[in-house]
């Protein structure tokens, strides 16, 4: 693999730990500003929506210009965002500062997928993305744990200053390693682009994307307060077994990878059911403190084992479209499955039910996505037998 796919590693490193070291800091965040727990867990759903904005429009916006350009920019956007976070005055403040960091991630892997694949020979595309993509892995099994640790115990704003360094870093390092390249992110009419996106296949398919995310976020939104009031772990032991999560997430997301580059749509299905497997063991699971840490593991194995066949299978029902948008709203129809999953296991605590009763229902959204996505390529045999 070359050198520039590992700067894009970087970036995706630094954008992994902002968008999920808030997870290990809702009982701090919320006791700061004195606000719920559930409160505390809609900034991740705001993050999430921020992506699914965007996403789209700013991959739009910076169509005409180099890509290299592009992911420097939108890098600069990150430490501007994160900088926002540790001066934060108010939960209001934080939410917005959040947003404003979250437009610049659809946009940064919609972009950067694009850059992964045009690296590499077609037999390792999906590989390429999971390489990227293991920048997300690799900020939940160090920048995560450890920026928990650091709010804990410096408070958490100390960690958005360590995240806005961090994306300091990676923007150096993209600068440095990404080659330069005068052609345009797109050449094509975003207009006919968005026309090609709405096609039902591709429909289909990002609301597959979305569907089998919620069911990961349901619970990993959660999952600090799972682990002390359910497990019964103590606080300070959120961070190691978050190592355990992103061990699983190294492994799913590479496995996803090689998978998909050889059977992508049985790779798609296969891991959604993983997923709903072990999202249902998971209700009866976490109240052994062994197998709740067992089961994190393997959550984070099938969540990200999904990514790169999601990604690769929308990229390729977006023919006629351009790639670079096309793959910036998969990356938000994942942090829309992110928002929804975030809601629903808030709502799941609101109604009585608790957070015990969260992961047996998140497991139905991975269900509802291989459901989806048995339609989708429904419509793509019939479509085939119409053509031919």
């Amino acid at each position: 693999m070359p050198l520039a796919l590992y700067a894009l590693t970087a970036g995706a490193f630094g954008i992994g730990v902002t968008e999920f070291v808030i997870m290990g800091l809702l009982l701090e965040v919320s006791a700061d500003f004195g606000v719920t727990i559930v409160a505390a867990g809609l900034l991740i759903s705001g993050y999430a929506l921020g992506v699914v904005i965007g996403a789209p429009v700013l991959t739009v916006v910076t169509a005409r210009l180099p890509r290299k350009t592009v992911l420097i920019v939108l890098m600069a956007i990150f430490v501007a965002g994160n900088t926002a976070c540790a001066i934060a005055p108010s939960y209001g403040f934080l939410m917005a500062a959040r947003v404003l960091t979250a437009f610049a991630h659809g946009a940064f892997f919609g972009v950067g997928s694009v850059v992964a694949t045009g690296l590499v020979a077609a037999d390792r595309k999906a590989t390429a993305i999971a390489v990227m993509f293991t920048g997300l892995t690799v900020a939940t099994i160090l920048g995560v744990p450890l920026g928990t640790l650091v709010g804990q115990h410096l408070g958490w704003r100390a960690t958005f200053w360590a995240v806005a360094v961090v994306g300091l870093i990676a923007l150096a390092i993209i600068a440095a390693l990404v080659p330069e390249d005068d052609r345009p992110v797109e050449a094509s009419d975003w207009r006919a682009d968005i026309a090609a996106i709405l096609r039902a296949p591709v429909l289909l398919g990002l609301a597959t994307t979305a569907l089998g995310y919620a069911g990961v976020f349901a619970v990993f939104t959660y999952i600090a307060p799972m682990l002390t009031r359910i497990s019964g772990f103590s606080e300070v032991a959120v961070s190691p077994i978050l190592l355990v999560f992103g061990g699983g997430l190294v492994a799913g997301n590479l496995l996803g990878g090689k998978l998909a580059d050889r059977w992508l749509v049985p790779t798609v299905f296969a891991t959604l059911a993983a997923l709903a497997v072990v999202l249902a063991l998971m209700a009866p699971g976490l109240r052994s403190p062994f197998t709740a840490v067992v089961l994190v593991g393997l959550l984070g194995a099938t969540a990200f084992a999904t990514v790169a066949p999601l990604q690769m299978w929308v990229l390729s029902k977006t023919e006629g479209a351009g790639q670079s948008l096309a793959s910036s709203f998969n990356i938000a129809a994942f942090n829309l499955g992110n928002a929804i999953g975030a809601w629903a296991g808030g709502f799941v605590i609101d109604h009585g039910a608790g957070l015990a009763a969260i992961p047996l229902w998140a497991a139905l959204f991975p269900l509802a996505a291989i459901l989806v996505a048995s339609l989708a390529v429904s419509e793509e045999r019939a479509a085939r037998r119409v053509t031919c």
